[in-house]
């Protein structure tokens, strides 16, 4: 149990994601994460810096200690195993589920995590292709790229997604664009990067900021 409050662990999260995609760890990208203001992040941050969760010093960013490394990835690993469940036992849609976890993350049940964990087989993909950290925070490396940084005459599968919004998700769908769909990458419009894919017999073209947001796997 991580004795936190919910918007601490939201916090903590937060910064999880930014730090893993290699984004700058300041108060404006926290607050733009969050939707919240830059006043009330770095408030936040003071207090969480004061329970040794990170290190914080005005306009020189956040450094997440091992302790809210660890914090953090126990959310996510709750938060992922629950659209796990959502999906696969309760047949809701990819789509559906995003909101639903955000409130189960906060349970503070180990025990229940792991009986939850154990029930669903351990899974180590949660239903929009990211690896679901065990209980001691390992997961499984992930060998994927985005669409946009693939090459012209490349075959590809599809392995997750960058943006778990309901919109792009259910975007997806209307395109049968979905996790384990193989696909050809045809061309690349040089003038707004969009690109020209080929699935199932089929030419379609989507946005610079559709590829970016979809995670392959490259195949020979």
């Amino acid at each position: 149990m991580s004795n936190l409050s919910i918007s601490e662990e939201n916090y903590l999260k937060a910064i999880f994601h930014l730090y893993k995609h290699g984004e700058g760890i300041g108060t404006n990208a926290i607050a733009r994460h969050l939707d919240t203001k830059p006043a009330s992040v770095t408030e936040m941050l003071k207090k969480l810096a004061d329970k040794k969760l990170l290190t914080y010093e005005k306009y020189q960013g956040v450094v997440p200690t091992r302790k809210g490394f660890t914090l953090a990835l126990g959310v996510i690993r709750k938060h992922r195993l629950w659209e796990y469940f959502l999906v696969e036992k309760l047949k809701l849609k990819w789509d559906e589920v995003h909101e639903i976890a955000e409130q189960l993350e906060h349970i503070q049940s180990d025990l229940l995590v792991e009986q939850l964990d154990a029930y669903l087989g351990f899974p180590k993909l949660d239903p929009h292709g990211d690896p679901i950290p065990d209980k001691d925070g390992k997961m499984c490396a992930m060998n994927c790229c985005c669409v946009s940084e693939i090459k012209p005459n490349s075959n590809a599968r599809i392995f997750g997604v960058k943006n778990h919004t309901s919109a792009f998700l259910k975007h997806l769908e209307k395109l049968n664009l979905t996790i384990g769909k193989t696909f050809t990458l045809v061309n690349r419009n040089d003038f707004d990067q969009s690109v020209e894919l080929v699935l199932n017999k089929q030419t379609m073209h989507i946005s610079k900021e559709v590829a970016e947001n979809i995670l392959v796997e490259k195949l020979k």
